[in-house]
């Protein structure tokens, strides 16, 4: 049994915005494939809804002549799986989004409900992460936008008031350009599993194909929220793929804080992240070098995005 006490069906985000600022209690929901659950367990007993679902307003997946591209935050992970905008562009984001349960949570399950939960585990979030999304939401004063750094507040928190609405996520051309990527999901099993361990690694060469001119790590659940591993891509900045590789497991280990729960002791979590950034270093590089020492799959080397292949998904 769900136990809510009403459900308001927005006709588009701004009445959304207004039927949240009018009820302080209320909760939104999309698809629900967290929230249901939640009020199935018996929290948020007696709760009131306002529903986003299927709001045009927060579907598509774009990009603009300028290289950003959009993603709705109602778009579901299948749509952001299946796009060729983020397969061509934000590989990464493309593995991610193949991990969340089975094929019928990926149907309906959104990239927004996702990153709105604040969950360290959440499996497309340490993407979103590495590649410096920016959060769009709108309130009762309007648009504004938070980055990505700014988003997670704590476990299970975001900085998005509880009167705005998640409208779309952007990754600016900088965030993206030049850099293959990979995620990688650890779990007990291959599907149906939360997250033991995520980490998102991208990479861009030097133009000598030994070298790494950039890098960057996030991890999910290897802290309280998803997190990027800044000093350690600063210490890597400049390596040859071999010593990023012999440096890179200890120094996430001394970055990242995992605790222990019923899935994984916080000694096991470490050994995966050591384990994990090596391989993905090392993985994500090859992927970034052609045989010319070019910029390879994944990641887009030279002329704009736009006249790359960057259409409509």
């Amino acid at each position: 049994m769900y136990d809510f006490e009403s459900i308001h069906l927005s006709t588009s985000v701004d009445d959304a915005v207004a039927a949240l600022a009018a009820d302080p209690g209320a909760i939104v929901i999309s698809a629900g494939t967290d929230v249901l659950v939640q009020i199935r367990e018996g929290r948020h007993a007696g709760c009131r809804l306002v529903s986003v679902h299927e709001l045009p307003e927060l579907k598509g997946i774009r990009m603009d002549e300028g290289g950003t591209i959009d993603i709705g935050a109602a778009s579901t992970f299948r749509e952001v799986h299946e796009s060729e905008v983020v397969a061509r562009w934000l590989p990464a984001l493309c593995q991610a989004a193949d991990t969340p349960g089975g094929p019928q949570l990926r149907a309906v399950g959104t990239v927004g409900g996702n990153v709105c939960n604040g969950i360290t585990s959440a499996d497309t979030a340490s993407s979103f992460v590495a590649y410096d999304a920016v959060m769009c939401v709108r309130g009762p004063e309007g648009d504004r936008e938070i980055p990505v750094s700014e988003w997670y507040t704590g476990p299970g928190r975001t900085s998005r008031a509880h009167d705005e609405v998640l409208v779309r996520i952007r990754i600016p051309r900088a965030g993206y350009e030049g850099f293959a990527g990979t995620y990688y999901k650890y779990g007990k099993r291959e599907a149906l599993e939360i997250a033991t361990m995520g980490v998102c690694c991208l990479v861009r060469m030097a133009p000598d194909g030994e070298h790494i001119d950039d890098v960057r790590l996030a991890f999910g659940v290897a802290g309280p929220h998803p997190k990027r591993a800044l000093e350690t891509e600063a210490a890597l900045r400049g390596l040859t793929v071999d010593e990023a590789v012999t440096r890179v497991g200890e120094l996430a280990c001394a970055e990242m804080n995992p605790r222990t729960s019923w899935r994984a002791s916080k000694e096991f979590r470490l050994q995966l992240i050591a384990e994990l950034s090596r391989r993905l270093v090392r993985q994500t590089a090859e992927r970034a070098v052609g045989v010319d020492g070019a910029a390879g799959d994944g990641a887009a080397a030279t002329g704009s995005p736009s006249e790359r292949g960057g259409a409509s998904a």
